[in-house]
């Protein structure tokens, strides 16, 4: 294995596999910390963990494990996969997982980059956009977990680790990878560790991919991952690519938990169409919607592939948390969606689609996943996925992700016919 890949979501791990297998890196997906040794010929590892709103010291122990895990397979270079919005709080985790793994490798430096110019994050003097509106004003202000309420990446880091946060600007940026390593000596040199670096455009994220080839940690969306194949590719390091994909025909399902504008977007066109259930946190904590009676929706609407969402505005989010509690509530409809994966597998359900990253987390655990291996790609950032050893295949999305109809087309993908 030459590529480990450490991510705090299991779409956000899907996004990354997704692009080193379009780099002709043949990839695996790991749904948490492996049992055993990886199989012969996978080059890039992704160990897919649920950490990005779990308590510090847990998301510090699990990245460490899946560190000591991909370092024992061979792994030179890590990547720690973290949202193209840069979801966390002002207490973490990014900044301690990031000071983890440096102190764990003795890497002087790590590249700090969640931009993604192909679903429209982009980084520019160290702030964050989503399309043309700053990362504060797109929405993600308002979300449930992770509310950020500051586009400015240096800023927010700087109050999750005690490292000086360095920055190099696209200035440099747009001189290729020359430039972007001398920049990288600059900070070093300035004392820094963690380096924000802007990107606005694809060739900003190759060019910083180069740049990086002689670092041993990299940090950020996967759109930086763009231009590490091609540092192995030049080594004569890679095989040529990875096994083929087979989807999988039969019964489909829309699980939905994420309350980002995209995703409710595509859950109203949905819904004209097909068959749906809303899971409201009123009625998951009073008992009255259960496992029992969503699988019992589900199954008598399966040949018409229904929906299941819990995807409410943030004004109704809001006031949900206050009656019940944050976590107590997120942990309640994470378990539902987790037990109802389960069941609807066991019960013939083959293809499952999931909106969200704390729901899809949920979803892959309630499915007891140990592997997943990449297929095409549905919308920037979502490949279709087949469960390794089932016939079983998913499609994992960030709330944020994708166009309207998404839902439509994630489903035709992961049949047989949609795959070939």
């Amino acid at each position: 294995m030459l590529l480990g890949c450490i991510g705090d979501d299991f779409t956000g791990s899907s996004d990354l596999a997704n692009t080193l297998v379009k780099g002709g890196m043949a990839v695996t997906q790991y749904c948490g910390l492996p049992d055993g040794p990886a199989a012969p010929g996978v080059e890039a590892g992704v160990v897919a963990l649920k950490t990005r709103s779990v308590p510090v010291a847990e998301a510090v122990e699990q990245s460490l494990a899946a560190l000591d895990w991909l370092l024992a397979q061979g792994c030179r270079q890590i990547f720690f996969k973290y949202c193209s919005t840069f979801d966390s709080t002002p207490q973490g985790n990014i900044g301690p997982v990031i000071d983890a793994l440096m102190d764990r490798l003795d890497a002087k430096t790590a590249i700090v980059c969640p931009a993604f110019p192909g679903t429209g994050r982009t980084l520019y003097q160290g702030h964050l956009f989503v399309g043309d509106r700053l990362l504060s004003e797109s929405g993600m202000q308002d979300h449930p977990l992770t509310p950020m309420t500051d586009p400015d990446i240096r800023r927010w880091l700087s109050l999750q680790t005690p490292r000086k946060v360095g920055h190099v600007a696209h200035a440099d940026v747009a001189k290729g990878a020359e430039g972007i390593a001398a920049g990288l000596a600059r900070e070093l040199a300035a004392g820094a560790g963690p380096v924000v670096v802007d990107a606005i455009a694809d060739a900003d994220l190759h060019a910083i991919g180069a740049a990086a080839e002689g670092l041993v940690l990299i940090t950020g969306g996967s759109g930086v991952a763009l231009g590490l194949p091609e540092n192995f590719r030049r080594a004569g390091e890679l095989a040529g690519g990875s096994d083929s994909f087979a989807g999988v025909d039969g019964p489909g399902v829309v699980l939905s938990g994420s309350c980002s504008r995209a995703t409710r977007a595509q859950v109203a066109r949905y819904k004209t169409n097909h068959p749906s259930l809303e899971v409201t946190a009123d009625e998951v904590m009073s008992g009255k919607t259960t496992v029992a009676t969503l699988r019992a929706f589900v199954l008598e609407n399966q040949d018409a592939a229904p929906l299941v969402y819990s995807s409410a505005d943030p004004e109704e989010v809001r006031r949900a948390q206050g009656v019940y509690g944050t976590e107590t509530l997120a942990g309640a409809i994470e378990t539902l969606f987790a037990d109802l994966a389960g069941e609807l597998a066991r019960s013939g359900i083959r293809r499952i689609v999931s909106a969200g990253g704390e729901t899809s987390g949920a979803v892959v655990r309630g499915l007891g996943c140990e592997a997943l291996r990449i297929g095409p790609e549905i919308d920037p950032g979502v490949p279709a996925l087949r469960v390794e050893g089932a016939e079983l295949a998913l499609a994992l999305k960030s709330g944020n992700f994708g166009g309207e109809d998404f839902f439509e087309r994630a489903l035709a993908i992961l049949s047989e016919k949609g795959a070939a």
